[in-house]
């Protein structure tokens, strides 16, 4: 079926549908495709098929709730290194937290030498809200989103590392220059805060600048720009209500805050993000991509410099619960759809 968008006339190949859960992605150089599945296990899509067995030394995590394996993202130096890294929910004293975690990838091996190098402490029950997304810079810098655990006070301490986006070097430790580093009862790992619960980010391919999008209550959801110490408001300042209806904050914006570049009311659920810079959809270059698992599509949002233009929905009510997108290093669109029998998509050109 040839499906057709404002600038694009393409069609869906289902590769794989026996994913559980699918939540992160992430190509090798090689072409073969690594796919988190949310209850703990790391997949590998090579040659055209889904291989039967997981790949082994995966850490244990707290399969609970939203909480799992979650994203995944490969070293800038892996052809040399063979590094990759991991987010995940931790088990430890007084439940779980966001972990970030390195490994080296071997084949046929698994995983080895896997290192936690970061914990969103303090560590909380509940199975909600642990963001864990994953972004190298360009100058080999990581960043990691991290939720406030349905605790919307924490995104607002800067003693506490939920509901922040940190960065790090790619050891763990602390950029001299990071924004906090050196304000006494401050976590220096912190690059920005007042977040909820960011599930997509995306670096964009000629500025370097880092996008962000998370999830708001009921209405809210944000596009967001990272600026180095910057507040994104929550809960102080949002365009969401509480689930039951009830106020959260009278304010939308306040001064000292930052606005999102554009928010959604009603809700969509953004989740996984990705600018398209291939050349099999010449009228999709530079468009950001972000998974709407509320509204069952695929995000398409135009951007001039670092202002948000338009948007259109592609898929609809075809593919469920986008949780990721990828550019392939085909330039064909790739996303995971987040169910218990849990499918992988590829967009190519009608």
């Amino acid at each position: 079926m040839v499906l057709r968008s404002a600038k694009a006339s393409y069609r869906v190949v289902t590769l794989a549908q026996d994913l559980e859960q699918p939540w992160g992605m992430a190509f090798l150089p090689d072409g073969r495709l690594l796919i988190t599945e949310r209850p703990g296990r790391l997949r590998v899509f090579a040659n055209g098929r889904l291989e039967r067995a997981p790949i082994g030394g995966v850490p244990r995590v707290v399969a609970s709730g939203q909480g799992g394996l979650l994203d995944i993202c490969l070293h800038p130096r892996f052809v040399e290194n063979r590094t990759l890294c991991l987010t995940y929910s931790g088990p430890g004293e007084g439940g779980a937290a966001t972990v970030l975690a390195r490994a080296e990838f071997r084949d046929g091996g698994g995983l080895r030498n896997v290192q936690p190098i970061f914990e969103a402490l303090p560590r909380t029950s509940g199975g909600l809200h642990f963001g864990s997304r994953i972004v190298f810079d360009r100058a080999g810098l990581i960043y990691v989103t991290a939720g406030e655990r349905y605790q919307m006070q924490r995104a607002q301490r800067l003693d506490d590392l939920g509901g922040k986006v940190v960065r790090l070097r790619d050891d763990g430790s602390v950029p001299s220059d990071n924004p906090f580093v050196g304000r006494a009862g401050v976590r220096p790992e912190i690059f920005s805060y007042g977040h909820r619960n960011p599930q997509g980010m995306a670096m964009h391919p000629t500025t370097g600048r880092i996008w962000l999008t998370e999830h708001g209550p009921r209405g809210g959801d944000e596009l967001n720009l990272l600026k180095a110490g910057a507040n994104y408001g929550w809960p102080l300042a949002t365009h969401g209500v509480d689930y039951s209806g009830a106020v959260i904050s009278p304010n939308k914006s306040l001064p000292g805050m930052e606005d999102p570049v554009r928010f959604w009311v009603p809700s969509i659920s953004p989740s996984g993000l990705a600018f398209y810079t291939g050349d099999r959809f010449p009228g999709w270059k530079g468009s950001l991509f972000t998974g709407a698992l509320s509204n069952n599509a695929l995000f398409r949002i135009e951007l001039d410099g670092e202002r948000y233009v338009s948007e259109e929905r592609l898929l609809v009510d075809l593919l469920p619960y986008i949780r990721d997108v990828r550019q392939g290093p085909d330039g064909l669109i790739y996303v995971v759809t987040h169910t218990d029998s849990g499918g992988l998509y590829r967009l190519e050109p009608a």
